[in-house]
């Protein structure tokens, strides 16, 4: 039951939206009244909240996903740096984590007229089509990148990177440089330059500073993200900042 449980749960991603039970029934492909059943128990748990006929996630999940020791450590420690990438840029930053083939978005910080990006706290995007994702996967150790590598590439838009070969060579110049790139790969008229954050020898997360198209300068942008990156980091080798390893 448990399984079935987070089944419905799990229909919801990635854009959270709210969902009628006939479509929790076929994304879960579970029989309608068992659904039905279901999301009434994870109603009256606020796992889901019900609007008419249409069900989104509930207020606890946000709570108790707040709570998650590494996020939360991670975030805590984050902050500063993150508000002062903001502050030298007034650009939208991210800070994101490895979970298994995705970024995992962690915290994001934007001025009052936000990019349209893809990206929001908790949400997911494939680590090959942002700058996140890319800086991450570089410094996640070898075995990662072949299993990456050795499987179709997703593709968000046009720019998006489906080459293996092209992708592996990214990775190496990222490895060099400790900079990542992402030039309009997970939203049109977007461009991205991230910087891996370690705690030990891989990285456990990445930080990053998206732009419009139209006004992405590397150039100008790298010494703060560098400089952002390499002083978390700092605080996360020094055990001011407690985090886990990432998920595989």
């Amino acid at each position: 039951m448990l399984d079935k449980a987070a089944a419905v749960l799990d229909c919801f991603r990635p854009d959270g939206g709210m969902f009628r039970l006939t479509e929790i029934a076929a994304r879960t492909r579970l029989a309608k009244t068992t659904a039905f059943r279901l999301c009434a128990h994870l109603v009256r748990l606020g796992l889901l909240e019900r609007d008419g006929e249409n069900y989104r996630l509930g207020g606890k999940l946000f709570e108790l996903g707040s709570l998650v020791p590494r996020r939360l450590d991670l975030r805590e420690a984050a902050l500063p740096f993150l508000q002062d990438l903001f502050e030298a840029t007034r650009e939208t930053v991210h800070l994101g984590i490895r979970e298994g083939h995705d970024v995992v978005y962690v915290e994001r910080i934007h001025g009052h007229q936000a990019l349209a990006l893809p990206s929001r706290i908790g949400g997911r995007l494939p680590l090959t089509c942002t700058g996140v994702g890319k800086a991450l996967l570089a410094f996640s150790g070898s075995e990662l990148a072949d299993e990456v590598l050795a499987g179709p590439l997703p593709r968000l838009t046009p720019h998006s990177v489906t080459d293996p070969a092209r992708l592996r060579t990214a990775m190496e110049q990222i490895r060099v440089s400790g900079l990542a790139y992402e030039e309009q790969e997970a939203a049109l008229g977007v461009s991205c330059i991230a910087s891996p954050v370690f705690a030990g020898p891989t990285a456990v997360a990445a930080l990053s500073v998206a732009v419009p198209r139209g006004r992405f300068h590397p150039a100008q942008l790298a010494p703060a993200v560098r400089t952002a990156a390499l002083g978390l980091s700092r605080v996360l080798r020094s055990g001011s900042g407690t985090v886990g390893g990432t998920s595989s």
